[in-house]
């Protein structure tokens, strides 16, 4: 199973945008995929469900994550990396079996002009920590708010091509 992660919390973010958008790219090619938005996290997950202790809220995350096999994390540039609430997600996962072993591609998105080189660069040295294998393609798509249209589609071509091989890549990871 594939599941993409939106990796913010933020509501009607362009990371889910993006993530929906990965989901309709894989399933033109014919690969169901699951979105996960850190939205749907528990609200005081702090006190809930770090340390061991699972609300029934995240155990249905846990089991998702449990039952992947290749993750796509799109991946927002907040203060220079990535959101705090991306590594409080992977603090509450169970240790090492929802990460270690498996596959993931990493997107960064960034209204600025590097695509969050940074934040995907910090996310990579937590995901070789936990046991993810990083598809070494890693997309970085810069001036987010020009490059997806009104309904969240990427419509630059330069940007859609990359997408597409990075999608082709990880299907055959």
């Amino acid at each position: 199973m594939i599941s993409i992660i939106a990796g913010t919390n933020r509501h009607d973010s362009k990371t889910l945008l993006v993530a929906r958008f990965y989901q309709q790219v894989l399933a033109q090619k014919g690969i169901d995929a699951h979105l996960i938005s850190l939205c749907d996290l528990p609200e005081n997950m702090i006190k809930s469900d770090l340390y061991g202790r699972r609300s029934e809220q995240f155990q249905l995350i846990q089991d998702k994550v449990s039952a992947t096999d290749k993750f796509i994390f799109v991946i927002p540039e907040y203060n220079g990396s990535f959101p705090g609430v991306l590594k409080l997600f992977i603090d509450g996962c169970k240790f090492p079996e929802s990460f270690s072993g498996k596959k993931t591609a990493l997107v960064g998105i960034a209204d600025g002009t590097y695509g969050n080189i940074r934040g995907v660069e910090h996310f990579t040295g937590i995901c070789n920590y936990i046991g993810l294998t990083v598809l070494p393609m890693r997309i970085h798509i810069p001036k987010i708010n020009s490059t997806l249209d009104a309904h969240g589609a990427i419509v630059d071509p330069t940007t859609l091509k990359f997408v597409n091989d990075q999608a082709d890549k990880f299907i055959a990871f």
